[in-house]
Formats: structure tokens, C-alpha cells, sequence
């Protein structure tokens, strides 16, 4: 297992094909081509209303195209979506992925840590002693902490801060910490740009690069590409003007269907949200309690084939329900 995580990239390849995606009311995006290495910063974009969020959530398995192909680390899409969701992971996402308010941002990185310890798959987290279990969720926290550079010292309550008190850089770099947890071959955030002042904006961007050139694949959605990214834009795709019904459908259609997918992925992201959040709970008090350790031990293994087939069979469901015309929603667990 070591020797071939030695051999193969930590970054995801993307490569897109005639990418295409359809809403109830016309194209969201349509005809996307490009490649784009492990480890690469790739820039989408364009105005707001232009496509650039739905090719985000497309691209990491959370909406199904309509058209043409995709493949990340070399699952083909939207067969494999279930697939790329496990080894991606969303940042900031308006309306699907965002913080929590009212939370403090030890309260964020806490939960996200203990959902990615519960639900990552992994046998052996469940064989270990509850001490052992909290330091290595203590350092998973410091190692995403470090690379998203958010100092928790300079907050103003420290840790113990809330979100709602946090500036709009240390926002983007806690909800690029808590992606960062569970160690994604490819990384999405979305609004990379937005309300930053020129010297903020060059620090997000310098941020991006370093987790890129750490070997993680970065897709950031932003209103201006920085100098040295892979530019996408969905403006530029040409479109078949018989059937987006005009040659810039991608520009005057997008916004109704980009909407209407924004609030389906938002009502299953609170639904799952509150899901993983009890189940999290649970599993912690089993973590502490040293006297449930062995009867862990037992009924694991029954349990991993349980969720083996319940996420196999949520794949399935997932490509085999959509409507015509419309988007799969996404089904990321946590709440950054």
C-alpha cells in the first residue's frame, strides 16, 4: 500500500471532453475541453451567472452532466461520481459548502476531524486507543491548519473565535483547512476572488499555489485568472446555437438553472449535515469510552461491508435517477 502511494501522484489528473450540463432551462455550461495535470492550479473564469459553479460541483462528482466526458484521477465521469466524490473535496461552495456562523473555528475543525475519522473507511481508526484516536485527529487539525496558512494565534478569540468575526481571507483559509482534513487528491473552491482587496486576493492566490504545488489538484472558480494558472472559462465554449436556442445560451440561460441547483444541493447538504453531525457525536463517546473498544473491534469488519455496499449502491442510485435535463445534486458530509 505504501509503495504504490509512493509511485502514484497525490494530485488528481482532470481531463474534459465536450464537458456539458443541462438545466430545466437551458445549458449551463456546454463543450468544456481541457487537461490539466496532478498538482495543477486550474483557474475557471468568468462573470457571475456564467456556468462557472455548476463545472465546479460537475468536475468532483456532485452534478451530473448531460454531455461529453470527464475524467478525475482516472475515474471516467458521471459514471464514477460517487467514486470522485471520495477523493475530492470542497471548500468554499456558496449555498452547498459553507461555514457555519455561529460556530467557533474549534468547533469546525473539531467536527470535521471526527467525521472524517468516522467516515473515511478506514478499519484500523476504530482499533485504536481513544488517546491514540484524539492525537491523530489533533494532528490531522495542526497539518491542514499549517498548509492553509491560518494562524489561529492572531485570531482575535483565538480558536474560540466564531466565524461570524472572522475576515474574508481567514474565512477562505479555515474552509481550505477543513478540505485540506481528509487529504483530497483535487480541491474546489468557488468565490476565490470575491470581496478581497487587491493584497488579500494575491495572498489567496499564493495559498492556492502552494496546496497545488504540494501535489493537490486545485480547481478555483474566480472572476479573473491569476498569472501562472490553467485559465477555464465557459464563456469561451462554443455552443450548438440549435440547441441552446442562441449562441451565447451559456451567458442568458445559466443563472435560473445555476439557482435552481443551488437549492436542491443546499436543502441534501442540511439534510446530510445534521445526519453526519449526530452520527459524529455518537462516535466519539464510543471513542472515549475504553470499555466499548472491544466490541468495536468485533463488529467492524460487518460494519465496513455495510457501508461498502450502502456507498456502492448510492453511486448507482445516483447515476441511474437523474431527470433529463437536470443536475444530480451533491452529497459532500461536513459543513465547510
Amino acid at each position: 500500500m505504501g509503495a504504490e502511494a509512493e509511485e502514484r501522484p497525490h494530485g488528481a489528473a482532470v481531463v474534459a471532453d465536450g464537458f456539458g450540463l443541462k438545466g430545466p432551462r437551458g445549458w449551463a455550461f456546454r463543450k468544456v475541453s481541457f487537461r490539466a495535470g496532478p498538482g495543477t492550479l486550474v483557474a475557471i473564469e468568468g462573470p457571475s451567472g456564467s456556468g462557472r459553479t455548476c463545472l465546479l460541483l460537475a468536475l468532483t462528482g456532485r452534478m451530473k452532466a448531460k454531455e461529453g466526458t470527464a475524467e478525475i484521477g482516472g475515474l471516467p465521469l458521471p459514471r464514477k461520481m460517487a467514486a470522485v466524490r471520495r477523493i475530492s473535496a470542497l471548500g468554499h461552495v456558496p449555498g452547498v459548502s459553507e461555514l457555519d456562523p455561529a460556530f467557533t473555528v474549534a468547533e469546525h475543525l473539531g467536527e470535521r476531524a471526527l467525521l472524517q475519522s468516522r467516515f473515511d473507511g478506514s478499519v484500523r481508526t476504530f482499533l485504536r486507543r481513544p488517546s491514540e484516536r484524539r492525537a491523530s485527529a489533533r494532528a490531522r487539525i495542526d497539518e491542514a491548519v499549517a498548509a492553509a496558512g491560518l494562524d489561529l494565534a492572531s485570531l482575535p478569540k483565538g480558536e474560540r473565535t466564531s466565524v461570524r468575526d472572522l475576515e474574508r481571507l481567514e474565512a477562505l483559509r479555515l474552509s481550505i483547512a477543513l478540505a485540506l482534513i481528509g487529504t483530497p487528491r483535487l480541491l474546489a473552491v468557488d468565490d476565490t476572488d470575491l470581496k478581497l482587496s487587491d493584497a488579500d486576493r494575491a495572498e489567496a492566490w499564493a495559498l492556492l499555489r502552494s496546496v497545488a504545488d504540494s501535489g493537490t489538484t486545485v480547481l478555483a472558480v474566480c472572476s479573473e485568472a491569476p498569472e501562472g494558472a490553467l485559465r477555464i472559462t465557459t464563456l469561451d465554449a462554443p455552443t450548438d446555437e440549435a440547441a441552446a436556442g442562441t449562441a451565447r445560451g451559456t451567458e442568458t440561460r445559466t443563472d435560473d438553472a445555476e439557482a435552481e441547483a443551488h437549492a436542491d444541493a443546499k436543502a441534501e447538504a442540511e439534510a446530510e449535515a445534521e445526519a453526519d453531525t449526530a452520527a459524529g457525536t455518537a462516535a466519539e463517546t464510543d471513542a472515549d469510552a475504553d470499555a466499548d473498544t472491544k466490541a468495536n473491534e468485533a463488529q467492524v469488519p460487518g460494519k465496513a461491508e455495510e457501508a461498502d455496499e450502502a456507498d456502492e449502491a448510492d453511486g448507482d442510485l445516483t447515476e441511474d435517477t437523474t431527470e433529463e435535463g437536470a443536475a444530480d445534486a451533491l452529497a459532500e458530509t461536513g459543513r465547510a
